[in-house]
């Protein structure tokens, strides 16, 4: 069916980091798929997004900043974009509005909007971690949205006791095109010497980020080169951060390939040997790939007082979360050093050790957890959000 515009449905969508932007963009194409004549869309994104056919209301790296003492500078400028983004949608009239992930930015949209009472649809994808932190959260996020999308089994049940629709869709790294990245196409494009093993480096998505574990997996770069041979060392970044990394990396002095499209980070996962990495999405990426990796992180004094005064979780790595034990090494604030990530990743460069046998094993049990169902997170997730729209006639 070919509507005119005015009858199409009209999605307003808003990703405020990367890994938002990477789900969103799946989204936007699982809808294109199965509904492609009959929606238009509208909101904030980033570059893949965008290479799905957004306008993305302003460039998402005024949103890339994390932790309380990170956050508060930034206050104003991030009190303005949501204003500016309430008033785009009002605008708008959208049929829907879809935020992803960055629920403390989320929020605020959606309160506003609630307080405008504009009738309009209001879903989440990707439940806020209450199981982890904040569970009286859960209680009243039904006043501002109307439906949440989650993408692990375990989160509905924290939200359907306080009257909110909570559907599992799965989790997206499931339907990641590094499952079918090519790591010699890789190595050749780079002119990697096949006896070379390459190390991926990856320092986070948020400028606080870089600025903070940068210099120190610099410091591990140098460490490990002094110490090993044959090794090259590869960063994936990422169009926030890009020109912050390559710029730290230059002064360095360190030889390091810094790469920034999608299919070159997939490529270099898929030839890693080993990898260092910020929490977050990326380390179900890894476990999908069977790289051996640890997770390095840190954060400002003050946010990592309140994150140990809040937190409810035993882990913060994805993998050791769903498997309830640790088989990712977890080497936060003042283990986050460069002999102590040393002392993990040479192991791993040569694939044994008591660590690598356990993330070989425990990697198996994750793919497993994350591959079930017929259909796509991302298929699923479109199919849940139209029929919230397009309600079935009895």
């Amino acid at each position: 069916m070919n509507l005119q515009n005015n009858q199409k449905k009209k999605l307003y969508l808003i990703a405020g980091e990367p890994s938002g932007d990477l789900l969103g963009s799946r989204l936007m194409k699982a809808m294109k798929a199965k509904y492609g004549n009959e929606v238009l869309f509208y909101g904030v994104g980033g570059e893949t997004m965008e290479a799905e056919g957004l306008k993305s209301l302003f460039d998402i790296s005024d949103l890339a900043v994390m932790g309380l003492a990170e956050v508060i500078p930034s206050i104003p400028k991030i009190l303005g974009l949501i204003k500016q983004t309430v008033k785009n949608i009002e605008e708008i009239k959208p049929d829907v509005v879809i935020t992803i992930d960055s629920w403390s930015f989320s929020s605020r949209i959606h309160k506003a909007l609630r307080k405008k009472k504009l009738g309009i649809p209001q879903v989440h994808y990707v439940a806020p971690q209450v199981w982890a932190w904040k569970k009286k959260r859960a209680r009243t996020m039904y006043k501002y949205i109307d439906l949440l999308l989650t993408l692990f089994p375990y989160e509905p049940k924290y939200f359907t006791p306080y009257n909110l629709q909570a559907e599992f869709v799965g989790h997206p790294v499931i339907e990641s095109p590094v499952v079918h990245a090519n790591a010699e196409e890789f190595r050749k494009k780079y002119n990697i010497n096949p006896k070379e093993r390459v190390v991926t480096v990856l320092p986070g998505s948020r400028k606080t980020e870089v600025s903070k574990l940068l210099p120190t997996f610099l410091e591990t770069i140098k460490k490990l080169k002094a110490e090993e041979k044959d090794l090259f060392f590869v960063i994936p970044t990422v169009k926030t951060v890009a020109n912050q990394v390559k710029e730290m990396v230059k002064q360095s002095g360190e030889k390091i390939l810094v790469v920034e499209t999608q299919n070159d980070r997939y490529g270099a996962f898929r030839a890693s040997s080993t990898a260092i990495a910020a929490s977050g999405t990326v380390a179900l990426e890894l476990a999908i790939c069977d790289v051996p990796h640890i997770i390095a992180y840190k954060v400002s004094p003050l946010t990592a007082l309140l994150a140990k005064k809040f937190l409810k979780i035993q882990f913060v790595n994805l993998s050791n979360i769903l498997l309830g034990r640790e088989i990712v090494p977890e080497l936060l604030q003042e283990r986050c050093v460069p002999a102590s990530i040393c002392s993990y990743i040479k192991p791993f460069l040569n694939k044994e050790g008591e660590w690598y046998d356990r993330q070989m094993e425990g990697f198996k049990k994750v793919r497993e957890i994350l591959g079930q169902g017929e259909h796509t997170p991302s298929e699923n997730a479109a199919e849940i959000i139209w029929n919230l729209i397009n309600p079935r006639k009895e």
